[in-house]
């Protein structure tokens, strides 16, 4: 395959893991670090870090995401649910359920793939810029078909290189386990909605005596799943987008430990990690709307899990005096999809 980028962002590591990579930091989760990790169970205490899947509730929180449609399949014309099979023959005696979903793979928790994001960037220098991808994917061969779903609303389906190349079946592939850290910022900040930065977090580790090392999973809590809960899916649309911590985006020493500290993913109780609200700089200069999603996906390969619930494990680490555990996170192996939900799990 000829070689798809000239140029390559600056900081990000196209090419570090092969020019035909489509893991990313996934390729740090290797065997040797899942063996380090699994030594950080000591009691087999397990914690479920996803929310009910219909939860936040209502579309308050993102307008272009809907909860979760559960239906009946059909049989014989008629739904298949609850459905006792002597009507076809009296001789049996089963009844079944059978369903389907119609669901936003990033209504709730969910992971990013690496083709959630991409760049507009001139990757193969012929001084224009085009829709790229992490370590040169294009994006500009789309087939794009419109679809209409259960109820009749047309929507458009997408199917192209980027997506075949950076779908989500990639990290499913991957089979994303390995040692989780966690940060508590809701320690600090309460419900209050502030940007914490490089030098708080450090501060953070020191406190914590929080220790991190090359493939391991970064996990912040910040307690806006928990507040998700507490709102029991009818959410206050005021406290979704002004309550509780962040990570600062635009700090670019945040940006620096980042791409230096070599974690394998980023994962946060909260929706999108940085402050997705933040009014953008004044000026003229080239910037992306979401600087740390621009920093993990398209420049180092790092997925983005957003929305894992992490308080009741927050809560039994704190009161173990540990920040380490195993974590186990895969999402569906569903070829070219954007974003999953998983149903990850905590050993300690």
């Amino acid at each position: 395959m000829a070689k798809r980028w000239i140029n390559r962002p600056e900081g990000s590591n196209w090419g570090d893991y092969g020019e035909d990579d489509q893991r990313g930091r996934l390729n740090l989760l290797t065997s040797e670090r899942v063996i380090r990790a699994t030594r950080e169970v000591q009691t087999g205490d397990r914690f479920c870090l996803s929310l009910p899947l219909d939860y936040p509730g209502g579309r308050k929180l993102n307008a272009r995401r809907f909860p979760p449609r559960l239906f009946a399949t059909e049989r014989g014309g008629l739904a298949n649910f609850n459905l006792p099979l002597h009507i076809s023959d009296p001789r049996l005696t089963d009844v079944v359920c059978d369903d389907a979903a119609l669901i936003c793979l990033q209504y709730s928790t969910q992971w990013d793939s690496l083709c959630h994001v991409g760049g507009w960037f001139d990757a193969d220098g012929d001084g224009k810029p085009e829709v790229v991808y992490y370590n040169g994917w294009r994006g500009d061969e789309h087939i794009i078909s419109p679809i209409k779903n259960l109820e009749g609303d047309e929507y458009t389906q997408f199917e192209g290189s980027n997506a075949k190349a950076l779908g989500i079946e990639n990290m499913a592939e991957a089979c994303v386990q390995g040692r989780g850290v966690l940060f508590d910022l809701e320690k600090r900040h309460g419900r209050n909605r502030v940007l914490v930065g490089y030098d708080e977090l450090m501060q953070i580790m020191d406190d914590d005596k929080i220790e991190i090392e090359e493939g391991d999973m970064a996990c912040f809590h910040t307690g806006f799943a928990q507040g998700l809960i507490d709102m029991n899916k009818n959410p206050n649309e005021h406290d979704l987008h002004n309550t509780f911590a962040c990570l600062d985006g635009r700090d670019q020493k945040l940006h620096d430990w980042i791409r230096n500290s070599g974690i394998a993913v980023m994962i946060a109780d909260n929706y999108g990690i940085e402050d997705v609200g933040t009014p953008l700089p004044s000026g003229t200069d080239p910037i992306a709307m979401l600087p740390l999603h621009e920093l993990c996906i398209f420049k180092l390969g790092i997925h983005i899990g957003e929305m894992f619930y992490l308080t009741a494990l927050r809560d039994w680490l704190a009161a173990h005096g540990r920040s380490r555990f195993l974590l186990t996170a895969p999402p569906l192996r569903l070829p070219g999809a954007v974003g999953s939900p998983p149903s990850p799990i905590a050993t300690v």
